[in-house]
C-alpha cells in the first residue's frame, strides 16, 4: 500500500486535528500537541489515506516506527492492514508501532501467536480525577494543600494567574530559558529537556494554529508558573502537556496545577498529566498527586 508520507507543519495542524479524537484513546496522543511538539525529535511525518485515517510514522536511534492510526473504532482493522501492508512493501519490515492505547489492542484483538505485545511501563499515564485536582479535598491530599495554604498565605495579593497569547511568548520563552538553565544544573536533568525547549519554540510561534490552552502565574507582576494543556472531548479529559515553575516558591506548582484545571477545563472529568518516562523524581511528583488509573502503552512487532 503506497503512502505518501510528509513532515509535518504549522499548516497542517488545522487539518489534521479532526482525525484525534475520532475513537477512545486515555493517553496523551490523543490530542495532536504531542505530535507537534515532539515533531522534530522523532523526526515525525504524515499521511492521510482516503480522508479517513490518519498515519503517524517516528524514526529514534535508527528506528522506523508507527503510532497506531488515528480513525473511528470501526475502520481501525482495515487501516492496520493498511499499515502493516506499507511496511512489508514500502519499507520492507514487518510492522513496528509504539505507544499503543489499551483501547486500541481491544479493537484490534491481535493475535499474540503472529504479534509480539509489550508494554512499556516507563511510558505510561498518569490519569487523575479532575475533580480532586480542582479541590484538594479529602485526606490523601492534605499534604498538597498545605503547600497551596502556605503560599497563598504569603503571596496574599501579591500573585494573579493570567491566560496567555501568541503577544506573551516573549516573556514566555525568557520564563523557559531561564527555567531550563536552573534546571541544567541538575545532575538528574531530563534526558529530552532539549528536545521538549524546541518543541515549545515552535509551538510560541505557531499557537494560534492550536485548540491548547495556556496560563501562567504572576507574582508582583513577574511570570513565575507556566502551562500548556489541551482536551480531549471523546474522553472528557484535559491533557497537560506542559508544567514548568520556579522549584524555589513553595506551593506554586500546586496552585497552577489546580487553577489551570479550575479556569480551562471545568467540564473535564479526567486529567492526564502525562508520563514520567522512567525517571524516579518525576515519578514521586506525579504519584504525589494520587492517580485513579494509568493509561497503559504497548509496543507492538510482528513476530
Amino acid at each position: 500500500m503506497h503512502l505518501k508520507f510528509t513532515e509535518l507543519r504549522a499548516k497542517d495542524v488545522a487539518g489534521l486535528m479532526p482525525y484525534f479524537g475520532r475513537r477512545s484513546n486515555m493517553t496523551c496522543d490523543s490530542t495532536i500537541f504531542d505530535s507537534f511538539l515532539w515533531q522534530d525529535y522523532f523526526h515525525l511525518r504524515f499521511a492521510v489515506w482516503e480522508d479517513r485515517t490518519l498515519f503517524l510514522l517516528n524514526e529514534e536511534d535508527g528506528e522506523t516506527f508507527a503510532e497506531v492510526p488515528f480513525c473511528d473504532e470501526e475502520s481501525l482493522p482495515e487501516a492496520w492492514k493498511v499499515l502493516e501492508e506499507f511496511f512489508e512493501t514500502e519499507l520492507a519490515q514487518p510492522i513496528n508501532v509504539k505507544w499503543a492505547d489499551e483501547n486500541s489492542l481491544r479493537i484490534l484483538n491481535l493475535d499474540t501467536e503472529r504479534y509480539e505485545i509489550t508494554e512499556n511501563p516507563d511510558l505510561a499515564d498518569y490519569i487523575y480525577d479532575a475533580e480532586k485536582l480542582r479541590t484538594l479535598t479529602g485526606k490523601k491530599y492534605h499534604k498538597k494543600k498545605n503547600h497551596l495554604n502556605a503560599f497563598l498565605n504569603e503571596y496574599e495579593g501579591h500573585w494573579e494567574y493570567r491566560r496567555m497569547h501568541r503577544w506573551s511568548r516573549t516573556e514566555i520563552w525568557d520564563f523557559l530559558q531561564q527555567w531550563e538553565a536552573e534546571k541544567a544544573e541538575e545532575t538528574n536533568v531530563e534526558e529530552h529537556l532539549e528536545a521538549e525547549m524546541t518543541g515549545l519554540h515552535h509551538y510560541l510561534f505557531n499557537m494560534d494554529v492550536f485548540d491548547a490552552k495556556m496560563a501562567g502565574i504572576y507574582i508582583d507582576g513577574k511570570l513565575e508558573a507556566f502551562t500548556v494543556g489541551s482536551y480531549n472531548h471523546t474522553d472528557r479529559m484535559s491533557v497537560v502537556h506542559v508544567e514548568k515553575a520556579n522549584p524555589n516558591i513553595r506551593g506554586l506548582y500546586v496552585l497552577i496545577n489546580q487553577q489551570f484545571q479550575i479556569h480551562e477545563f471545568p467540564e473535564a472529568v479526567y486529567v492526564n498529566r502525562e508520563d514520567d518516562v522512567g525517571l524516579p523524581s518525576l515519578r514521586k511528583a506525579k504519584e504525589s498527586y494520587h492517580p485513579v488509573m494509568m493509561a497503559r502503552k504497548f509496543d507492538i512487532r510482528r513476530r
